[in-house]
């Protein structure tokens, strides 16, 4: 059965997942004054499928943030932090999440798969991260789970530049694990990089720096709609 999530992402006209994060890997302030309720209502404005809200500590996240988006928006979302346990995804469910982030360097195949399938067992939607063809090679069968590819190094705390070449290159490993839904991840700031991946096979894009550093968001997910081939159609009332 497709999840929330999923369908959420599936079934989006501008299929980007728009991301809360309060500061970036260098420690750069990215809310700027703005509250987590004035980002949400700016991201749900711009049509938002899903939100992501980053509850690591290297970004100056934690689980307060991911309970108060929740409570702001009925949106689904994903919380992205470095989960290794079973009780982290208790919690994520206990706070509204409805995805959440695995990541495949972290964790041996056989502690993946288990925390996967008790992910979903809770209502949750895997949201597996891979960086190399290896780690996709490895995964288990994830037809119900989403692939994403990182195209920054998590190695260096994503300080360093991000590859989105590094999205190309995988995705053929990344479509070898049966996903329905893979999705292109981090550093894709420019609305014309965002179009290309779309257009070269991910099912979705998750954007944060870029859109909270973007002074017009309009103006950011109208040249995206514009290269893709017009805006997206509009979205049903309530």
């Amino acid at each position: 059965m497709t999840s929330v999530f999923m369908s959420a992402l599936a079934g989006a006209a501008r299929p980007v997942i728009m991301e809360l994060k309060p500061r970036s890997a260098s420690g750069e302030d990215l809310f700027r004054g703005r509250s987590p309720a004035e980002i949400v209502a700016r991201y749900e404005a711009a049509g938002a499928p899903c939100l992501s809200v980053v509850t690591g500590r290297w970004f100056g996240g934690d689980t307060a943030l991911l309970a108060e988006v929740a409570a702001r928006t009925r949106l689904p979302l994903l919380q992205k932090d470095f989960i290794t346990s079973t009780g982290q995804l208790r919690a994520a469910a206990g706070l509204g999440a409805s995805a959440v982030l695995l990541t495949a360097a972290l964790l041996p195949g056989v502690a993946l798969a288990r925390l996967a399938e008790r992910a979903l067992a809770l209502g949750l939607t895997p949201f597996i991260e891979v960086a190399t063809a290896a780690e996709a090679r490895a995964l288990p069968p994830c037809e119900e789970y989403v692939v994403a590819v990182n195209n920054r190094d998590i190695r260096n705390r994503e300080r360093g530049g991000a590859d989105t070449g590094r999205s190309r290159r995988l995705l053929p490993a990344v479509r070898a694990t049966g996903s329905r839904c893979p999705v292109s991840a981090g550093g894709i700031d420019d609305p014309r990089e965002a179009a290309a991946l779309l257009s070269a096979g991910y099912a979705a894009l998750l954007v944060g720096t870029g859109l909270l550093r973007a002074d017009a968001l309009e103006s950011w997910c109208g040249e995206l709609d514009g290269l893709r081939g017009g805006p997206p159609a509009p979205r049903p009332a309530g």
